[in-house]
């Protein structure tokens, strides 16, 4: 078990490379104030370094609201602020005190878009919880598939894609004229929901033409873990906390 100095002073830290990724991004975002405190006992609690590009965002940046609040990157941002993602402690438990055993059910949860998508990293066994892909590969809860999809690529990886504009394409069917009116006011504990549902035959017919409205994420991840659970009898597992 590492203590927190090992886990900041560090060799080449990531943050110079990962701050100028994200202020030359031509992606629309908003960048949260990190809460120094909260910071560091998430990193420590996660036991990265400032090498890797999840230890440096967690430990410098209260995270990212990106491309019109249509995703939500969780870093360590300040407590009370009503309209601002939540931190990457609350979203996945973490403990209140570091507890050296503890370690995220499944994976790790590093982001939600606006339709209740989860972004997850695996942990070093995901085949011993039901979940594709190899060790530290981040995952895609499908809110139109109701499954975890295996995207191929690490946190950094995956991070800088996002940064570069690779949700345009990966979300080109799961839009609708006029969604940036629609996400950009959203609080980061809200979500948009569909009648009929993401992944329904209907909506895939035509999505603009279905009905949407605003809903808590805690009600929206819910909804997608309780079906998933009804159309595959597989359980999807946690997929992040939004409870007060």
């Amino acid at each position: 078990m590492r203590d927190l100095t090992e886990l900041t002073d560090v060799e080449e830290p990531a943050w110079p490379l990962l701050s100028e990724a994200i202020s030359t991004s031509r992606v629309s975002l908003e960048v949260l104030p990190v809460e120094p405190a909260q910071a560091r006992a998430s990193l420590l609690q996660l036991q990265v370094t400032a090498r890797s590009w999840l230890g440096a965002f967690v430990l410098n940046c209260g995270g990212v609201s990106l491309d019109s609040g249509w995703l939500r990157i969780y870093g360590s941002p300040g407590r009370g602020s009503p309209k601002g993602p939540p931190g990457i402690a609350d979203v996945n438990e973490f403990p209140d005190r570091f507890d050296p055993v503890w370690r995220p059910d499944g994976g790790l949860v590093v982001g939600h878009d606006v339709l209740g998508g989860t972004y997850a990293l695996n942990g070093p066994e995901p085949g011993a919880v039901g979940r594709p892909g190899g060790p530290g590969e981040v995952l895609y809860f499908a809110p139109d598939a109701l499954r975890w999809e295996a995207l191929g690529v690490g946190h950094a990886a995956w991070l800088s894609w996002l940064l570069e504009g690779g949700a345009e394409e990966f979300y080109d069917n799961l839009r609708w004229p006029g969604w940036r009116a629609e996400t950009g006011p959203l609080p980061g504990s809200q979500g948009i929901t569909f009648d009929p549902v993401l992944w329904s035959a209907d909506a895939r017919r035509d999505l603009p033409a279905a009905r949407r409205r605003a809903l808590h994420m805690t009600e929206l991840l819910d909804l997608h873990r309780d079906v998933g659970l009804e159309l595959d009898k597989i359980d999807p597992g946690f997929l992040g906390n939004f409870h007060p």
